[in-house]
């Protein structure tokens, strides 16, 4: 009797309804904290069926003494942490439709399901739990999507344009914000801690599923690696292959902009810095713009540093096809200005 009240009135949806439904409404995960941690629906608001220590104990018992046991355990935990769930619940949403998965849609999601609908939840189930999820959010990266890319070198203010372009109303993915990375040995100085490679998947399969992929949608030049965290494969080949839109800048005002955005870091992160790609650097020129760091000649060492970057850059940019890349000049960095000029290159060239 129990089982069938619960089939009536927990609806399981697929992972791409579930996503659909869901905006707009609290996204349960009862997964233990650590596996939230990993990687998780963006937006999730965990609150674990068991502790990362309980989990691992039933796991343990489960593997050693049999299902049954494991369950038994399981249910020893049961009774405190669901009284939690449901009485922390308040201070997260008064919403009174939630969304609940756990990694395969299977025990733990269930029992907290059946118990929330009892207390008067209209709930719904992620059918396969996250791991339906993480199907969803790779298979994305395959389908084809009308990228544009902005270039340009080191220093030209790529970053501070895509966040002009969303500001027009042009579709545009910041991949260093989703990364807290600027890219480069010194894209850490200023930002939080990385996400993991899973969940800086995840989040960007949410930003995509704001776009129309039939319309351009403006991503940053960049390594297929931003700090610990890589591009996926498929997309950074599409990207690759895309519509490149070349901010051409002159040095010294790329320069400036470098100084500018990191030169009041503290000399010992500057080095930290230097030192991260002393072997591509070489030894003369890493003892030369560490000597000029420590005698607070910060220009100098980035003069040093640009034409480093500008030499990687250069070659990244020979492996583009030549036909797919316009360039256009700026004189001087504004950003509102330059991403005017880049949309209304797009509406000309009617793409």
């Amino acid at each position: 009797m129990v089982t069938a009240q619960f089939k009536q009135m927990v609806e399981k949806l697929d992972a791409s309804s579930f996503i659909d439904t869901a905006a707009g409404h609290p996204v349960i995960d009862v997964r233990s904290p650590g596996e939230f941690q990993h990687g998780h629906i963006p937006g999730a608001i965990n609150l674990p069926l068991f502790s990362d220590q309980e989990r691992a104990a039933i796991g343990t018992l489960y593997k050693n003494a049999g299902r049954e046991k494991a369950m038994m355990l399981g249910l020893t935990f049961y009774g405190d942490n669901m009284r939690r769930i449901i009485s922390s619940l308040p201070k997260h949403t008064d919403d009174k439709q939630l969304f609940i998965h756990c990694w395969r849609g299977g025990m733990r999601s269930g029992v907290v399901s059946w118990m929330l609908d009892l207390f008067g939840y209209k709930v719904f189930m992620l059918n396969k739990g996250y791991q339906s999820f993480r199907r969803l959010v790779l298979d994305s990266f395959l389908q084809i999507k009308n990228i544009v890319i902005l270039g340009g070198k080191t220093g030209s203010a790529k970053t501070d344009v895509i966040r002009e372009l969303k500001k027009l109303n042009e579709q545009s993915i910041d991949l260093e914000f989703l990364a807290h990375h600027k890219g480069s040995a010194f894209g850490n100085l200023g930002e939080s801690p990385q996400p993991s490679q899973e969940q800086f998947e995840n989040d960007l399969f949410m930003e995509f599923l704001k776009m129309n992929t039939e319309i351009p949608i403006w991503l940053e030049d960049e390594s297929q690696r931003i700090g610990s965290v890589n591009i996926p494969k498929t997309l950074w080949e599409q990207m690759r292959a895309a519509r490149v839109i070349y901010l051409d800048i002159p040095e010294e005002k790329r320069l400036q902009y470098i100084i500018d955005n990191y030169g009041n870091f503290s000399r010992e992160k500057l080095k930290a810095a230097t030192l991260r790609i002393q072997k591509r650097l070489g030894g003369l020129d890493t003892t030369n713009v560490i000597n000029h760091i420590e005698r607070g000649e910060i220009e100098k060492a980035f003069i040093t540093l640009l034409r480093y970057y500008d030499r990687w850059y250069e070659k990244g940019i020979d492996n583009r096809p030549i036909d797919k890349i316009e360039s256009i000049l700026f004189n001087e960095i504004k950003p509102g200005e330059i991403a005017e000029s880049c949309a209304a290159r797009l509406v000309v060239a009617g793409i």
